[in-house]
């Protein structure tokens, strides 16, 4: 059976991407921290990395209230529902060390499941869950006219498919997710957020950043517009378009393993900060 994502190995970058990222995450691996204490990484990672996506989404609030809304709850929806989001995904996760495969829902399920954790409360229930029928999608208007109805459903199950036969890298199946589901935005919302979530799932799912503390989020926070444009690009389907997006999302996971060795740092010096 053919690979179904093995061609964009050949497009411009990507190859050299997929190495990037692999040895940004190999050398992250050995970090003093992992030894004992990477369930304490992967936590504060995972504080971050929510944080980051509700600032893309235009939530922006201090790491400090985020901190709080994951131990005592509050009344800030959004946040929340992206810090259930996140706790969710983490569940899915090896433990570091895990030698045998993972063993995730299949791709349709985790999406419903994921979207239900990030809009429970505050979404109405018809539309939590539930990929959108008719209308277009609240968010992420930029990106253009999305599908709707049967089109919608067969785009998604046949990512699931493409997901489930591939052996890429897993820098290229987490992107090709990823860069799917901003362009077919699935849900009534919160679309971003669990983009993002998943991605973030599959690359500790498929063995490239083990520990689960890349932040690539905090990458994409800080260069809003460039991420935008490479979701357009790739929204495009044009081989430059797709390699675009395959490339960024290799810089944002090596970037991300940096915010992760910081993150370690402080789980071991014990200052991690609250800003």
């Amino acid at each position: 059976m053919t690979d179904p994502l093995a061609p964009l190995l050949d497009l411009p970058g990507v190859a050299a991407a997929v190495d990037r990222a692999r040895v940004a995450c190999e050398e992250l691996r050995w970090h003093e921290a992992y030894r004992r204490r990477w369930r304490e990484v992967r936590a504060e990672a995972g504080l971050r990395a929510t944080r980051a996506s509700c600032e893309i989404e235009g939530a922006r609030v201090p790491l400090s209230l985020v901190r709080s809304l994951a131990t005592q709850g509050g009344a800030e929806p959004v946040v929340g529902g992206a810090l259930r989001a996140t706790a969710l995904v983490e569940r899915w996760m090896p433990a570091l060390g895990d030698r045998g495969s993972v063993a995730l829902p299949p791709l349709g399920q985790l999406l419903a499941q994921v979207h239900a954790a990030a809009t429970g409360g505050w979404l109405p229930d018809a539309s939590v869950g539930r990929l959108r029928s008719t209308e277009q999608p609240g968010d992420l208007r930029g990106l253009g006219p999305a599908v709707v109805g049967d089109e919608l459903a067969a785009r998604v199950d046949m990512l699931g498919r493409t997901v489930r036969e591939s052996g890429a890298p897993a820098l290229v199946v987490a992107a090709v997710v990823h860069g799917e589901l901003l362009t077919l935005r699935p849900f009534a919302a919160a679309n971003g957020v669990v983009a993002r979530a998943v991605a973030r799932l599959l690359l500790t799912a498929r063995g490239l950043d083990p520990t689960g503390s890349v932040v690539a989020e905090a990458a994409w926070a800080v260069a809003l517009n460039p991420y935008l444009g490479a979701a357009a690009g790739f929204a495009t389907g044009s081989p430059e378009g797709v390699a675009a997006w395959v490339r960024a999302c290799g810089q944002a996971v090596a970037a991300g393993a940096s915010e992760a060795r910081a993150i370690a740092d402080g789980v071991l010096a014990g200052s991690l900060g609250s800003t």
